[in-house]
């Protein structure tokens, strides 16, 4: 077998290349001594079971690094349908900014003291354990310390860099 060069791959064409993933879309939520603070997190997964650890990519540039590296938490919040303004919220394609994004009475907090989005069909809540840099990125890896599954409802998927209906 003989392995091809490939050829050079560009952010534009990365970027369309991996979109053909569907993805959950979720808010990565911290809180430190500034308040809270957040990105829309379409890179976040699992690690392993034992411990059960999870990680989550984060640009060098990202507001809410800071806030992560600073409290030593992040959560994992993923959407229901009906959240799907979170979206451009926490995606920076708004004028909203900061810890004005975070509505009073839409959050709480569980373990790590993250902000929680009530409404979420699920959250992850993580103690930070260890942040790897790489070109350009952070990959923030976290032990998941308490987590909440309550809410029904349909996933807000995002395929090909579009909420799907």
């Amino acid at each position: 077998m003989t392995e091809s060069a490939g050829r050079e791959i560009g952010p534009g064409d990365f970027w369309k290349a991996i979109g053909v993933r569907a993805v959950g879309a979720s808010v990565v939520t911290a809180r430190d001594a500034e308040g809270p603070a957040g990105f829309l997190g379409l890179s976040a997964t699992h690690l392993s079971a034992s411990p059960p650890m999870l990680m989550v990519s984060i640009g060098n540039t990202t507001s809410a690094l800071g806030a992560i590296r600073n409290a030593g938490h992040f959560a994992l919040n993923y959407l229901a349908r009906a959240d799907r303004d979170l979206i451009d919220l926490f995606g920076g394609k708004t004028d909203r900014k900061g810890a004005d994004r975070f509505d009073a009475g839409r959050w709480s907090t569980l373990a790590s003291g993250a902000p929680v989005l009530k409404t979420a069909l699920g959250v992850l809540d993580c103690r930070l354990e260890e942040l790897i840099e790489r070109h350009g990125s952070v990959i923030a890896i976290g032990r998941l310390i308490d987590f909440k599954a309550p809410a029904e409802g349909l996933p807000a998927v995002i395929y090909k860099g579009t909420m799907m209906e």
